[in-house]
């Protein structure tokens, strides 16, 4: 798919078929992840596959929404600051990183035809009891990973008029 095409349709599903997703499209989505960019190349990050199937109950601890344990598969990106690249004024990069490394995931599971949506609002303490996370790691960003139930609706996004600025502020 082309790439402008890809970014169209790309979409957050919240209803998910419960086919299972086929291992040679789950090792490309977490390759593409593997190959992000990060700050000086430190990759802080870890990524937890997670089968739904008869975890349903405590996975909804994380984040309570039905269609969330629908998908067969949850994939959790998880920082380790203390591999994090960190800025000269301290700022680590580590959540940047993240960041990056989920956007390609998505991206990629978008383009072999599953279906993702970013999840930022679950419960961390939640996520670190459920998973067993060592107290260095940090759950940043889940998504369910699967085939798309639903239809995507309308994309709601400003003008760039009033998100890009030239030169200065």
């Amino acid at each position: 798919m082309e790439f402008s095409e890809l970014i169209e349709k790309r979409y957050s599903v919240r209803a998910y078929r419960s086919d299972p997703v086929e291992d040679e499209k789950l090792q490309q989505v977490l390759e593409a992840a593997r190959l992000a960019p990060t700050a000086a190349n430190r990759q802080p990050f870890q990524l937890i596959v997670i089968h739904t199937k008869g975890r349903e109950a405590e996975l909804k601890r994380i984040y309570p929404a039905e269609w969330f344990v629908k998908a067969p598969l949850l994939i959790c990106a998880c920082g380790v600051p203390d591999r994090g690249w960190v800025r000269k004024d301290g700022k680590n990069y580590t959540d940047v990183d993240v960041a990056i490394v989920m956007d390609h995931l998505i991206l990629a599971a978008a383009n072999v035809g599953l279906g993702t949506c970013w999840i930022g609002a679950f419960d961390p303490d939640a996520a670190r009891e459920v998973l067993n996370l060592p107290d260095n790691v940090e759950p940043i960003a889940f998504t369910p990973l699967g085939y798309a139930a639903d239809l995507p609706r309308a994309k709601q996004r400003q003008p760039l008029s009033k998100l890009v600025r030239y030169e200065r502020w």
